[in-house]
């Protein structure tokens, strides 16, 4: 992904240098916790152990991973503002909040073990930057995995505003994974209209994308963790689907194709 010549987004919230007494590092174990979490309802918090306060350092690597951020951030800012503007309204731009371990928002205390989140209550975006290193440990490297991922979660913020996360047909499981997969559209989108508009892609990139959407489909995270699928218990939908919802939001950039709601076929 050409990315680093690309506008840097003022809407970053650094958060890193905090720790909140008495939780536990996620660290190289996170992504285990994160799948017990998805599956089994657990509070991933009840699955950590104790720890101290500190001020972590950040290295070089997470410094360049905060530069590329904010610039993918940016680039869905630009994006949005011309697609809200086309529907003849105004978009907001959600603020990315950088943490490390843990983090307080509005929709409670996380751990960094339940991944990339966003949430409605203060729309914000948040983000540990070792979910990348998850990412390639499920075999999904790649920046612009990594870019589908921030994508996807901004797509929650347009949803928001756009007032479908309210809507009633959202709740329950089959809601979910609807909400889901059109957030997976809505990158695919972004994806489209960032290509054509700045040129960001290489060859390979889109590949990433669709690789990481597979890689983190519940069926594929379940039998991952269990060894069988359990299609009722879906919270974002099958590798399958996820890739061909970002699949056909890249291919059309047209936000109307995007209904997983009304969809019969997912």
């Amino acid at each position: 992904m050409r990315w680093e010549q690309g506008r840097r987004s003022t809407n970053i919230e650094d958060r890193r240098g905090m720790r909140r007494p008495g939780f536990a590092m996620a660290g190289g174990g996170g992504i285990v916790v994160l799948l017990l979490a998805l599956l089994f309802g657990a509070d991933p918090s009840m699955l950590l152990g104790g720890g101290g306060s500190e001020t972590a350092e950040v290295s070089a690597r997470e410094r360049e991973s905060a530069d590329f951020v904010s610039v993918v951030l940016a680039d869905t800012e630009d994006v949005w503002t011309e697609q809200f503007r086309k529907m003849n309204k105004t978009y907001e731009a959600p603020t990315l909040v950088l943490f490390r371990d843990a983090v307080e928002s509005a929709c409670g205390f996380q751990q960094a073990a339940v991944g990339p989140f966003y949430c409605p209550g203060d729309r914000d975006v948040y983000l540990d930057l070792s979910f990348f290193d998850d990412l390639r440990s499920l075999g999904a490297p790649g920046d612009f995995a990594q870019a589908y991922v921030i994508a996807h979660e901004v797509g929650h913020h347009v949803q928001n505003l756009l007032g479908i996360t309210a809507r009633e047909d959202t709740e329950g499981n089959d809601g979910s994974v609807r909400l889901e997969l059109q957030a997976d559209f809505l990158a695919g989108l972004w994806a489209h209209h960032a290509q054509r508009s700045r040129d960001i892609l290489e060859p390979g990139d889109v590949d990433e994308a669709l690789n990481a959407a597979s890689q983190i489909g519940d069926d594929r995270l379940q039998m991952r963790s269990k060894g069988y699928v359990a299609p009722e218990s879906f919270t974002h939908g099958t590798s399958a689907q996820r890739a061909r919802w970002f699949k056909l939001g890249f291919e059309t950039g047209d936000f109307s194709k995007g209904d997983t709601f009304r969809a019969k076929d997912l």
